[in-house]
């Protein structure tokens, strides 16, 4: 078996280079990569394009490589809730591309089963359908959309082990299985990593197949985004 263990997120990223596309796995702050976007952040790279479901808050996450000014386009589904994201926008300082969810989980998707595009009804008679090819189905109009890859896919898992089999927990699954298998170079940080044996065949949700490097993670805060409780 291969061990494609490295010591710390320093070492996983550390031929991200200015300019790379990246995809980050992760639902609001929910399974995201902290480890390897603070290593990011120390490393300085900039002229990054970010692929992610949503660009953090202002203080956390995505948000983070945003006030360093270190991300140069976005392509994401939700971005409500970072200020800081919205004033770069409206700015001109940020280019964004808005997707829908659904058919941004799909481009990913695609990209990483090397089906370089496919039809959906989203988007249909809307802004997201300018400059895109339409055809129609059955008597419905679909619009074309083509797969999305990265030079790096930065995703989080629960436990994994060092051949890079990956175990996600929870609703901190979301965007990372599809993002893992997506990206040129797939960097893979854990909770728990544990030998090659230790984990369960049928509860693997990504394969190590599609891993090319992972590390145990530290100090994980694990932010709830909207915290609301009773008065």
């Amino acid at each position: 078996m291969i061990n494609k263990g490295v010591k710390n997120a320093d070492e996983a990223i550390r031929d991200i280079a200015d300019n790379s596309v990246l995809m980050l796995g992760g639902f609001g702050l929910c399974g995201i990569p902290e480890n390897c976007i603070a290593a990011i952040l120390r490393s300085g790279v900039k002229g990054l394009t970010c692929i992610s479901n949503n660009a953090g808050v202002d203080d956390f996450g995505i948000g983070l490589m945003l006030k360093t000014r270190q991300v140069k386009k976005m392509i994401s589904s939700y971005v409500g809730e970072n200020a800081e994201f919205e004033r770069q926008l409206l700015s001109g300082e940020l280019e964004v591309e808005l997707i829908p969810q659904g058919t941004l989980a799909e481009r990913i998707r695609a990209g990483g089963s090397g089906i370089p595009a496919f039809f959906t009804p989203a988007g249909v008679g809307t802004e997201v359908a300018e400059g895109k090819e339409t055809r129609e189905f059955e008597g419905n109009m679909y619009l074309m959309e083509t797969w999305l890859k990265a030079d790096f896919s930065l995703v989080k898992a629960w436990r994994g082990d060092t051949s890079g089999n990956l175990i996600y927990r929870g609703t901190a699954r979301n965007f990372n299985p599809m993002m893992a298998s997506a990206g040129r170079i797939t960097i893979a940080e854990v909770e728990e990593l544990v030998p090659v044996g230790e984990l369960d065949p049928n509860a693997i949700h990504t394969p190590g197949i599609y891993v090319h490097r992972i590390f145990q993670g530290s100090n994980y805060e694990k932010r709830i985004e909207q915290r609301t409780v009773r008065k």
